[in-house]
């Protein structure tokens, strides 16, 4: 057991939130990242008590192009700006993790510089993968290495040469002495050599007791990576997947099915295979844009801070932010945006999902159970799904209705009375727990007695109607526009087909998130037409 097992996340882009321009002039410093020490009592108040935050060092542009791995990205601000922000953290309680991008380098870190300009000839011409002086590239450089990603901005680094190694164990040691970094979280964890990451497991444990290594881990037997000599947990994409698709489909067995194979993975046992839960982050969409129906929301996270895992909120989702993919060079800006913790001032008084992420958190380090307990399913159909975290007498029941409708499930217990965390609900039981789960919400029940915690109940009443007026605003913005009405189809423009069809799809029922994009992303013209034709 270590702090990492009771973690609640809390994940920053720093470039994004502080509003830093998209690329670095290296020009003067700014101290961005003081703007973001409000934020930590915030992180606090909803329930978090660890941090990941990055990409932070010194990069041309998104911060995965490292060109410096000792100086903070001088957009953000200096080294003692960031031995200030994780001290500020570490006084408040909150652990912090950096992101850890060592299978790249960008091109003007020094020994690529090196190497460029005495080929041959340059002590680095080794740091590097598959260095051809006979080839070239889109730079000229008079020769060709290997990337990550088909980008030549990204230069991968060769892991497998002792001097590279040095040179990242030294990188982590300044963190740790310098920042006090408590753990790192590994960029491209699935495309790195083994052995580099046993080197990384093994600086780590040896500069800090429970210094925690998380990577990014896209698909495959999550085992392979996290295990005693590598990583301690790996980034859940599976899960990821599962909450927001099982949501869309109404289909309960995906995420069951999802959850038991993990779990199968780690030997059937709640630490044997620790996973980095998240329904969104820096590089995919927001979950409240990714949810065809945004009441689901409520079950989305109550599943992801009661499955197996540690949870992790990224920055402005709690508000229920939406955000996707734009077009042209930078499509992940949308997904990283500027904001301003004075706009959202009251967000536990004003905001239903922040209220209930701040009562998840509260419940998840209250309950031992959802980090260590044993997970067993308790009732499984497309719509509704129980299952227990059990730790001994302590014991957590968590049920979920994806249905618009009202649920009545009656699931096994082993206590005789439970309080619904979420609504504060007394409930008895005799062997089995008969439970009434409201349309598209969800409950925690945990043991009552003397020394359960209290918890104030979340109004999902407020909730709803702010779901239906968001989608009341959704069905007005399709409406066909006066001037195209009574063009013909062959002759309107790509635009206005596409609104053609929405509104069309207005006029038979909602119009989810899922489908606008589906009639978006189509930009054929026979295509659009064929399809607004096949309307009655």
């Amino acid at each position: 057991m270590a702090w990492y097992d009771e973690a609640v996340f809390y994940h920053i882009y720093p470039l994004g939130l502080t509003g830093a321009p998209r690329l670095n002039d290296f020009g003067k410093v700014e101290h961005r990242l003081n703007t973001l020490l409000p934020w930590i009592d915030h992180i606090k108040a909803i329930g978090c008590n660890a941090l990941y935050i990055g990409p932070l060092f010194e990069s041309v542009g998104h911060g995965y192009e490292t060109i410096d791995y000792k100086k903070l990205d001088r957009r953000l601000g200096d080294n003692d700006d960031l031995v200030k922000f994780v001290q500020t953290c570490h006084e408040k309680g909150v652990k912090v993790i950096f992101d850890g991008v060592f299978n790249h380098v960008g091109r003007d870190f020094f020994a690529f510089k090196d190497l460029l300009e005495k080929r041959e000839a340059s002590p680095y011409k080794d740091w590097f993968k598959q260095v051809n002086f006979s080839g070239n590239n889109e730079y000229n450089d008079g020769l060709s290495y290997e990337n990550w990603g088909g980008y030549n901005l990204l230069v991968k680094l060769n892991q497998q040469n002792p001097a590279v190694q040095d040179y990242i164990a030294e990188v982590i040691k300044f963190w740790v002495e310098t920042f006090d970094v408590d753990g790192i979280r590994l960029d491209a964890a699935d495309v790195l050599d083994f052995d580099y990451m046993k080197m990384i497991r093994r600086v780590g444990d040896s500069l800090k007791e429970d210094f925690y290594l998380m990577g990014e881990v896209i698909h495959g037997d999550y085992s392979r990576w996290v295990n005693a000599s590598t990583l301690h947990a790996v980034t859940n994409y599976t899960l990821h997947k599962a909450l927001y698709s099982g949501h869309n489909d109404h289909n309960y067995f995906e995420i069951a099915h999802t959850v038991k194979r993990n779990y199968e993975m780690g030997g059937n046992k709640p630490l044997g295979l620790r996973l980095y839960n998240f329904v969104d982050n820096h590089d995919v969409e927001r979950i409240a844009s990714k949810l065809t129906h945004k009441a689901h929301l409520i079950p989305v996270h109550i599943l992801l801070y009661t499955l197996p895992g540690v949870p992790s909120i990224y920055y402005g989702s709690e508000f229920g932010i939406e955000g996707k993919k734009g077009r042209g060079e930078n499509t992940d800006a949308p997904l990283r945006p500027a904001l301003d913790l004075k706009d959202y001032e009251n967000p536990l008084e004003d905001n239903t999902l922040t209220k209930l992420i701040s009562a998840l958190g509260k419940v998840r380090q209250d309950v031992k159970a959802l980090s260590y307990g044993d997970y067993e399913q308790l009732l499984l159909t497309n719509r509704q799904y129980a299952f227990a975290r059990v730790l001994g007498d302590d014991e957590a029941i968590i049920a979920v209705n994806n249905d618009d409708n009202d649920a009545r499930i009656t699931v096994s217990a082993h206590h005789n009375l439970y309080l619904g965390v979420l609504s504060g609900q007394k409930v008895k039981a005799e062997g089995s727990l008969n439970i009434t789960l409201k349309a598209n919400e969800g409950e925690i029940f945990i043991p009552l007695n003397e020394e359960t915690q209290s918890y104030e109940p979340v109004d999902f009443e407020v909730f709803e109607e702010e779901v239906k007026e968001e989608e009341a605003a959704l069905q007005e913005e399709v409406v066909l526009p006066e001037e195209v009405r009574d063009v013909p189809y062959e002759d309107m423009t790509v635009e206005e087909l596409q609104t053609c069809i929405l509104a069309k799809m207005a006029a038979n029922g909602p119009v989810s998130d899922d489908m606008k994009r589906s009639v978006l992303e189509n930009v054929y013209h026979d295509s659009l037409v064929n399809w607004v034709k096949s309307f009655r």
